[in-house]
């Protein structure tokens, strides 16, 4: 199908008249509705008239919105500028950031850790205990590799801590909050 010069002309006619583009393509007839859109779009039409009115009918002014208040209160809430871009125009906000206090981890006094025989990645095997010890990053990093049963890839102490039971992890959250 070709955009004769009658066709882009009716076109056009409809366009303005705010016809939907699917509207158009049913009148037009051959042509589908993405057809239309991009037709449109490579003439620079203007935004489609709403049903009832004209195509040069005037834009009504965004609103200009006043500057947030500042709270009557004392905040604990820490607030930062930050940019986004959105369209062609960098646009400032404010957000709001919780700010939260870092614990610090305090370990049980009365814990027995077993001996790390400290193996490296290779070292590993399927009788070996995989839990990581350190930073991956640092040269001391290596894994616990004490004797794990059978289908567990940790040890007895380590499972512990890998798999607790659904009741005891509530509990100690209950005791963190």
């Amino acid at each position: 199908m070709n955009w004769t010069d009658e066709r882009v002309e009716k076109l056009k006619k409809l366009w303005s008249e705010g016809l939907s583009a699917s509207q158009i393509a049913a009148q037009l007839g051959g042509v589908s509705r993405n057809a239309v859109i991009g037709k449109v779009h490579r003439l620079s039409l203007p935004g489609r008239a709403k049903a009832g009115g004209t195509a040069t009918a005037a834009r009504t002014p965004k609103r200009q919105t006043s500057a947030p208040r500042a709270p009557n209160y004392a905040s604990r809430i820490t607030t930062r500028t930050v940019t986004r871009q959105q369209g062609a125009t960098m646009l400032k906000e404010e957000i709001e950031i919780d700010a939260v206090e870092e614990m610090e981890y305090v370990p049980k006094g009365n814990v027995v850790v077993p001996i790390s025989r400290r193996l490296g990645l290779t070292e590993l095997t399927e009788r070996t205990c995989k839990w990581p010890v350190g930073d991956p990053l640092k040269d001391d990093f290596h894994f616990c590799g004490c004797e794990s049963p059978d289908n567990s890839p940790y040890c007895s102490y380590h499972q512990k801590l890998a798999y607790q039971p659904v009741n005891e992890r509530r509990r100690a959250a209950a005791r963190v909050s």
